[in-house]
């Protein structure tokens, strides 16, 4: 079988899979229980100074759900350990006793102020961590006070917090970013100027939810009022793995060790995430969707994948994928593809029809010799992908990459197999330059 076991900065665990900092890790409880139901690792809810702040006591979270009210995002305004620091570190201290093998980090945010950082950072080796999250990503509550991603947004304050942290502890150290930024590889960069030893990414982002139209407040609301939180869950997905790529692909912090978070729900999830260059992932939203022993379907579905592609170790295939993300004015743009309609599988639904029809380039006919029938006109088909997108039937429309010698029926070129981008196009007035 496949390894799943991890060495992320010398930090090892029996699989990739981390809890983020989250409710689910607040308590010993609760990390004793992940931790019996097969996670290998979790990043401690996040702690600050005492006194301990204080949360709503009202609703903290909201719900973006699909037509079949699978929760696809959620919204919390939750805000770090509400719990004495030393009621958390004395948990720390005894689960990683009883689970030594299990990865444990401890994700902090206390004031852009050096003493604290000192101070924070030795209480918490103290208690035998594997690590140290650094949180610059919350934006709700904490921002307010001067921390979480008031401090992400801004690279000075970033570097110099892990400066600090680098001179005053030899746990290796994580910097969570935040998403709500233009550019994450700015942050990202910061971070490794300051001796980060790795980053963790995204944390959740800047979001209001929903509208109560009945009363015509926010949602949630606690006592008819309601603050922006932080969005996550499986909608999040898609832009974590972007800023992901764009960190794994900077030659300016290609190599830094990435923790991926953001929607991470099932083994493929993973997967991509891993093939995207992390060595491991965090989840937060499915575990309190599903309950802790997600992590077992989780397990077994990334071995089983392993097994099949001959991967013996996650080595194998991290960051595989990188490579392939490039700028747009790297695409080639003398390939060319062109639809093909599955006669056998097709349900004759004709929603493919309908959106290349009202919106997109007239390319899929109706009928054929009079009959309700849906094929592609190449004449006309871009090879733009929106049919494969919307087609209930998986694999029933797929695309076909036009080989040399064939002609665009579109064009009337012959493709010949050459590779052109924007930089070489006769249709860019920059071409010179480019070149």
């Amino acid at each position: 079988m496949a390894d799943l076991s991890t060495n992320f900065l010398g930090i090892r665990g029996p699989n990739p899979f981390w809890l983020a900092s989250a409710p689910p890790t607040d308590k010993e409880v609760n990390v004793r229980r992940a931790f019996e139901a097969g996670w290998g690792g979790v990043v401690w809810k996040t702690l600050g100074e005492d006194p301990p702040v204080v949360n709503v006591n009202g609703p903290r979270y909201a719900t973006l759900w699909s037509q079949d009210r699978r929760v696809i995002g959620f919204n919390n305004i939750e805000l770090i350990s509400d719990r004495p620091l030393q009621t958390n570190l004395d948990e720390i201290r005894r689960v990683k006793r009883d689970f030594p093998d299990r990865a444990m980090i401890v994700s902090l945010m206390v004031p852009v102020n050096e003493q604290s950082w000192k101070d924070i950072l030795a209480r918490v080796a103290d208690t035998g961590a594997d690590g140290v999250e650094l949180n610059f990503g919350c934006p709700h509550g904490m921002s307010e006070r001067g921390m979480g991603s008031a401090v992400g947004q801004v690279p000075e304050y970033i570097q110099q917090v892990t400066e600090w942290c680098k001179q005053h502890t030899r746990l290796p150290v994580i910097v969570k970013l935040t998403p709500n930024i233009t550019d994450v590889r700015y942050p990202a960069r910061a971070a490794k100027a300051g001796g980060a030893d790795a980053v963790s990414l995204i944390n959740t982002i800047n979001s209001v939810m929903g509208v109560d139209l009945d009363r015509m407040v926010m949602s949630p609301s606690t006592d008819g009022l309601g603050s922006h939180g932080g969005y996550c869950g499986q909608a999040v997905k898609p832009i974590a793995l972007n800023m992901v790529a764009e960190i794994a692909r900077d030659a300016a912090t290609a190599g830094l060790p990435i923790s991926g978070i953001g929607g991470i729900t099932t083994w493929r999830d993973a997967a991509e995430f891993i093939a995207m260059g992390c060595g491991t992932v965090q989840v937060c939203t499915a575990a309190m969707v599903y309950g802790f022993k997600i992590v077992q379907d989780m397990c077994s579905g990334l071995s089983n994948f392993m097994d099949e592609k001959g991967y013996a170790s996650l080595a194998d295939f991290q960051g595989r994928a990188v490579p392939t993300v490039k700028n747009w004015n790297q695409l080639n743009l003398n390939h060319v593809d062109k639809a093909v309609i599955n006669q056998d599988s097709c349900i004759q639904c004709g929603r493919c029809h309908v959106v290349c029809e009202d919106t997109s380039h007239q390319a899929i006919w109706a009928t054929k010799d009079g009959r309700r029938h849906f094929h592609v006109n190449e004449a006309e088909c871009v090879g733009c992908n929106l049919c494969v997108s919307i087609c209930p039937v998986p694999g029933t429309i797929t695309m076909r990459a036009l080989q040399p010698g064939e002609v665009d029926a579109r064009t009337g070129r012959v493709i010949d197999g050459s590779y052109a981008n924007w930089t070489t196009h006769p249709n860019n007035p920059m071409r010179p330059a480019c070149a």
